[in-house]
C-alpha cells in the first residue's frame, strides 16, 4: 500500500479476508492499521475512564496518553441513572445479598426473583401483558427477531436501523430489506412488493447516529393498510420521551399499535441488558426460540436490582426528564447559533455533521480531546462518508456551566476551524 494511497481507505475495505489462513489479517489491513495517521485516528477507541460516567471524569489513552480531567458528551447515561445514590445503593445490597453473577443461563439456574419482578415491573410500565430480559441490547434485538423470523419471511427495516437488527435478520433466515429512511411512502412501496409473504417493519424511536425520531403516526398507518406488525426498538428513547417516560409510542399516542416493543437498559436506565414487551403467547414462544436468551448466562441479580430502582426513580415524577429536555434546548440553542450542522436532531442525541474528509474529522478530535472534551469521532463506515460527524449524548447531570464552557471548546476547536458564520 502506498503512504499516498493509507487515508483513501477505511474499515469498510478489509471486511473480505483474502489471506492464507483465517488467522491472519489481510495483508493490506496490517500495512494501512500501522500507518501512523490511521493509528492516531485508532487512538479515540477504548481509551479508559477512571472514574464513573459523569459529566466530569477522568480519561486516559488515546494520542495524548496521560490521565486527564475531561467534560464526559459520549457517555448513554441520559438520565444520571447509572450513579444515581439510590441505583447505586440498591446494586450494592443485591450484590452482598446474591453475589457477583447469576451463573446460569435463564432457563435453567439463572432467573432470580429480581428477574422476575423487574420482568413484571417492565410489563406493566409498557402496558404489556408479559416482558423478557436480555443480557445486552443487542443480544435482545439480535434474539427476539432472529426468533420471531425464518427462512421465507421478509424483515423490511428503516434504512438507519441498528447493526444489531440486521445481524437478527441474517440469523432468523429471513430476508432484508431497508425502506429509505423514515420516509412512509418508501414503506409503503416495499412492502407492495413483498405482498402475500410474512413480513414485519423495524423502526427505531430515536436513531442513534442521527438523533432524529421515527414517524410512527404515518410509519404505522402504512403498516396497518399492509397488515403487517410494527417492531420498535426504543434504545435510546425509554425513559426520554413521553409523559411518563414509556417512550416515543407514548408520545405519539399509539402504543397500543406497536406489536413488539424492544428497549434497552445500557442508555437512560444506566445498567446494562435488553428487554422485550409484548403479548404473553409470542413473549412465551420467544423464551423458547431466541438464542441469545435460551444460551446466554442471565444478568447478574445486582444489576437486575439496581434496574428495578432505574424505574422506580425515573417514574415517581418527570424531574430527570424535565432536566434532560432542559439541557437540550440549552445546547441546541449554541450549537445552532454558532453555525454548526446538527442534522434533523430533535433530541437527547445531537450530532455535530463535520463533511466528508476523515483526516479534518481526526484534526478536529485531537483538538477537542487537548481542550479537555471528550467528544468522540464517528467516522465511516458507521455513518456515511459524506457525513463524518461527531456525537454528543446529553445527560440530565449537565449543568448550565458545564454546557457552556463545552460549548466554548466546541466554538474554538470544530466551528471556528469549519469557518462557519456563526463562529466569526
Amino acid at each position: 500500500m502506498k503512504p499516498e494511497d493509507v487515508l483513501k481507505f477505511s474499515l469498510a475495505d478489509f471486511t473480505y479476508n483474502d489471506s492464507d489462513g483465517v488467522l491472519n489479517p489481510p495483508e493490506d489491513f496490517n500495512a494501512w492499521i500501522q500507518d501512523p495517521r490511521v493509528a492516531t485516528a485508532m487512538s479515540f477507541f477504548e481509551q479508559p475512564l477512571h472514574n464513573s460516567p459523569k459529566p466530569r471524569t477522568e480519561l486516559s489513552g488515546g494520542h495524548l496518553g496521560k490521565r486527564r480531567p475531561v467534560i464526559n458528551l459520549t457517555s448513554y447515561n441520559y438520565l444520571g441513572l447509572s450513579t444515581h445514590p439510590e441505583v447505586v445503593q440498591a446494586a450494592a445490597q443485591a450484590l452482598m445479598h446474591y453475589g457477583v453473577g447469576a451463573s446460569g443461563a435463564a432457563m435453567l439456574s439463572g432467573t432470580f426473583d429480581q428477574h422476575v419482578l423487574l420482568a413484571q415491573e417492565l410489563a406493566a410500565f409498557k402496558g404489556q401483558d408479559a416482558c423478557m430480559l436480555f443480557s445486552s441490547g443487542y443480544g435482545g434485538n439480535l434474539g427476539a427477531i432472529q426468533g420471531l423470523l425464518q427462512k421465507g419471511d421478509v424483515l423490511v427495516v428503516d434504512s438507519k436501523c441498528h447493526r444489531s437488527v440486521v445481524d437478527g435478520a441474517t440469523l432468523s433466515g429471513a430476508k432484508m430489506v431497508s425502506f429509505a429512511h423514515n420516509d412512509a411512502a418508501s414503506l409503503d412501496e416495499t412492502l407492495a412488493r413483498h405482498a402475500g409473504k410474512r413480513r414485519m417493519v423495524v423502526v427505531e424511536g430515536v436513531y442513534s447516529m442521527d438523533g432524529d425520531v421515527a414517524n410512527l403516526p404515518a410509519l404505522l398507518d402504512v403498516c396497518d393498510a399492509h397488515d403487517v406488525p410494527l417492531y420498535l426498538d426504543e434504545a435510546h428513547s425509554s425513559l426520554v420521551y413521553g409523559e411518563t417516560g414509556r417512550g416515543l409510542g407514548e408520545h405519539f399516542g399509539v402504543e397500543d399499535r406497536i406489536g413488539v416493543h424492544f428497549g434497552t437498559l445500557s442508555k437512560a436506565f444506566g445498567g446494562v441488558g435488553g428487554f422485550v414487551c409484548g403479548e404473553a403467547s409470542i413473549m412465551r414462544y420467544l423464551k423458547c426460540y431466541a438464542a441469545s436468551f435460551q444460551f446466554s448466562c442471565a444478568l447478574p441479580p445486582a444489576i437486575v436490582a439496581a434496574m428495578r430502582k432505574s424505574l422506580e426513580v425515573a417514574t415517581r415524577d418527570n424531574t430527570l426528564r424535565e432536566k434532560l429536555w432542559a439541557n437540550v434546548r440549552h445546547f441546541r440553542s449554541n450549537l445552532i447559533a454558532m453555525g454548526l450542522d446538527i442534522g434533523e436532531s430533535t433530541s437527547q442525541v445531537i450530532p455535530i455533521i463535520v463533511g466528508s474528509s476523515g483526516e479534518q474529522l481526526i484534526e478536529l478530535a485531537m483538538a477537542a480531546q487537548e481542550r479537555g472534551l471528550y467528544l468522540q469521532p464517528i467516522d465511516f463506515p458507521a455513518v456515511e462518508a459524506h457525513s463524518r460527524r461527531f456525537r454528543i449524548s446529553v445527560s440530565a447531570q449537565l449543568s448550565a456551566a458545564d454546557i457552556d464552557e463545552a460549548s466554548n471548546i466546541i466554538e474554538d476547536v470544530i466551528a471556528r476551524p469549519l469557518g462557519l458564520v456563526g463562529a466569526a
